[in-house]
């Protein structure tokens, strides 16, 4: 069976400008289609934001070989459910434009692609791995709300801007605070969290670069500071 990169947690249309509001810890779901061509893939993301909040019979009975013939792929990736950590996204270009499918009548829109070695689509993606998707957003996040970041050995922080039910199905907002004494954390890496202060926006312009933790829990690089 074919495996996909990890989750992207790739944005959405459905409003005017492609931008949307009020998305903290609102539910999602994506599906993560991989085409090979030649020695290399390339994988489309799908996502539900802005069309529903992932239903979760239907959810559950998404027939995958079906599905996966379905988009004329080599092989989907089902990532979800998840939770955003984000109050606000705005997208151009690919992550604001996808087109839309409906898979076990689920809707959701393309929102971003990525290119995959054949060893990273048959292997998976490590953990506490960087991987480079293609997508132009900007993320919100709220003041006086909480985030959670990683920092890794050279001093780049990850802030996580969706958490996961894939590994652990009962996981919650309210766990994310201890979540540092259950990672599996890589040498010389840390785990923190904070409420902040102000809004801040984080911006991808034409790449993110974004890993996953033990829990599929997925952050975003933060860009180094000045």
């Amino acid at each position: 069976m074919l495996l996909s990169a990890p989750a992207l947690a790739a944005p959405l249309a459905g409003e005017a400008g492609g931008s949307r509001s009020g998305l903290f810890n609102r539910r999602y779901c994506e599906i993560i289609s991989v085409s090979r061509s030649g020695l290399r893939a390339v994988a489309t993301v799908y996502n539900t934001i802005g069309f529903n909040d992932c239903p979760a019979a239907a959810w559950t009975g998404i027939d995958k070989k079906a599905a996966t013939t379905q988009l004329g792929a080599d092989g989907i990736d089902l990532n979800g459910p998840r939770y955003w950590l984000i109050d606000g996204i705005a997208g151009k270009g690919i992550s604001a434009t996808g087109k839309t499918i409906a898979v076990n009548g689920i809707t959701m829109a393309e929102r971003a692609t990525l290119d995959l070695s054949l060893t990273q689509v048959m292997g998976g993606k490590p953990l506490y791995t960087p991987t480079e998707v293609k997508r132009d957003t900007v993320f919100t996040f709220r003041a006086g709300k909480p985030v959670f970041e990683l920092t890794d050995p050279d001093g780049h922080v990850y802030r996580m801007q969706s958490y996961s039910q894939i590994v652990n199905t009962t996981q919650t907002l309210d766990d994310l605070a201890g979540l540092g004494t259950r990672l599996k954390l890589p040498r010389g890496w840390t785990y923190a969290t904070h409420v902040l202060s102000k809004d801040e926006d984080l911006v991808a312009t034409g790449v993110a670069h974004v890993l996953q933790d033990d829990f599929l829990n997925t952050y975003q690089r933060l860009p180094a500071k000045q």
